[in-house]
């Protein structure tokens, strides 16, 4: 009996041993798998310029074959940020990653750009950035603290550029996640990836005077459930520029659960939420659009006091197979939903049109929608849109059109920037399409607050009409539709109003 007590209590010991052992060792593997920055030199106290022992964790996690870059507790004074492939930044709860002053001469100088540029600057040139990387593999930037722009530009189109003004920029990397931080105040882009594959975005809050996100080229990508607010620009905005010296396809785009406006920068923040003078923010395809867009599906998300949803191919490249689902839009002070093609034509030996076709936008409400526009789709006379279906859309415009403005005949985009101020306010309040062909309308309901002297549709050079239960608000003695030059193959059923 004493001799098998002994026995037990030797294995028990060697077994506490293995599992003590092991466990060590696992605390030393990933002891070794997480990089600290302040390890590394920097002091977190947001006045000493800390990207230097930051880049330094960033190598020695490379040189390790890759690991998790932490940034505890503090504020990071920071000039350019390098990633590197099979990096993970860290950035933990109460740390701020902090732009320096463009005079600490700390940011990366803009690369060389071979040949002709076709698209702005800010698309060209990518090494100008507070945190950069091109050609990785395997990167991603987490956590719950914050990317504060600080000192990088809004603007500086010149070519090249001599100011930073990115906060995030990726070029022709693969396999990218972008989770939980927030971007204020994020430059010209809080975020820019360029010919990028197998890109996620989640939950990430930006509050930005500029653009939020533009993905540009990018293939196979998610973006979801983030809060987007950009009063001087665009919030959500997916491009097709040349800026990799070919017209490369922006495809296999996800877009859900995502809030985009246009408040003043940083009230999204603090959650005061006041209106902006511009109003801008929103949803938009283009305007660079080289290589088109293909395959792309918005869904439940919502606009607030900010332009519409805008879909616009204007430089010889392609739009289609476009699907919009579930949005709530209030207060947009120019229009709710505008689609486009141009002949801007910023693409080198062009031989195409600017073609879209095969777009269906459906279950939308829009409220508080401002007199210029309700819903415009425009084509080309040479090549109208083609397949577009809008179905189960409630819209209420602010109105107050009067009889001079529904006799306006509206000028052709052609090739000016693609824009519904451009060419101004409609003849019509609720929608107005040209150059379109095979065009659905399903269940629409079309109202106003202040009374509106205007149609609320008008089609010209529509081939192929199709409407059914179309509810339209008009007023005394107006036309509910006008159906001018060049309209065809019309079917019309469940809507009086069009049928008197």
């Amino acid at each position: 009996m004493k001799t098998h007590f002994g026995i037990c209590t030797i294995v028990l010991f060697f077994s506490l041993s293995l599992a003590s052992f092991l466990a060590g060792a696992a605390v030393e593997t990933s002891v070794k798998n997480y990089f600290n920055v302040r390890d590394f030199g920097a002091l977190g106290d947001g006045t000493n310029l800390d990207s230097p022992a930051i880049n330094r964790a960033i190598a020695a996690a490379a040189q390790f074959g890759g690991g998790t870059v932490l940034f505890p507790a503090g504020t990071y004074l920071s000039g350019s940020i390098h990633l590197q492939s099979n990096i993970h930044l860290l950035i933990d709860a109460g740390a701020t990653i902090l732009g320096a002053p463009q005079n600490l001469n700390a940011y990366d100088p803009a690369e060389s750009f071979a040949g002709k540029a076709y698209q702005d600057a800010g698309h060209t040139y990518f090494h100008n950035s507070l945190i950069w990387g091109e050609n990785l593999t395997n990167i991603s930037i987490t956590g719950s603290g914050t990317i504060n722009g600080g000192g990088l530009e809004r603007d500086s189109n010149v070519a090249p550029p001599t100011t930073a003004n990115k906060s995030i920029c990726l070029k022709l990397c693969r396999n990218v996640l972008l989770r939980d931080v927030t971007i204020f105040h994020g430059g010209w882009f809080a975020i820019l990836v360029t010919g990028c594959d197998n890109l996620t975005v989640d939950n990430v809050t930006m509050d930005t005077d500029r653009d939020g996100i533009d993905i540009d080229c990018c293939r196979n990508t998610t973006v979801s459930n983030c809060r987007i607010n950009s009063p001087n620009d665009d919030g959500l905005c997916p491009k097709s520029t040349y800026a990799l010296g070919e017209p490369r396809i922006t495809e296999n785009l996800t877009i859900v659960n995502c809030q985009v406006s246009g408040f003043e920068e940083g009230t999204l923040l603090d959650g005061t939420m006041k209106p902006s003078r511009n109003h801008n923010g929103r949803i938009k395809f283009g305007t660079e659009s080289s290589g088109g867009f293909r395959n792309c599906t918005v869904a439940n998300c919502t606009f607030r006091s900010c332009r519409g949803l805008a879909l616009e191919e204007v430089d010889g490249g392609i739009l289609e197979n476009i699907t919009i689902n579930n949005l709530t839009m209030m207060d947009l002070p120019d229009y709710a939903i505008y689609i486009t093609t141009g002949k801007r034509n910023r693409t080198p030996n062009l031989t195409t049109n600017s073609r879209a076709k095969n777009i269906l936008i459906s279950n939308v409400i829009a409220d508080g929608v401002g007199k210029m526009s309700g819903i415009q789709i425009s084509g080309l006379p040479e090549q109208p849109i083609e397949g577009v279906r809008l179905e189960n859309i409630r819209l209420i415009s602010n109105g107050g059109g009067t009889a001079k403005d529904a006799a306006i005949n509206p000028k052709e985009l052609g090739e000016g920037y693609p824009e519904p101020g451009k060419i101004g306010t409609l003849p019509a309040y609720g929608i107005f399409a040209r150059h379109v062909r095979d065009l659905e309308l399903a269940n629409i309901n079309t109202s106003f607050l202040t009374n509106d002297l205007r149609p609320a549709v008008i089609f010209s050079d529509v081939q192929g009409l199709e409407i059914d239960n179309f509810k339209p608000q008009v007023a005394k003695e107006v036309q509910a539709a006008v159906f001018a030059d060049n309209v065809d193959g019309i079917s019309i059923r469940n809507s009086p109003a069009l049928q008197k």
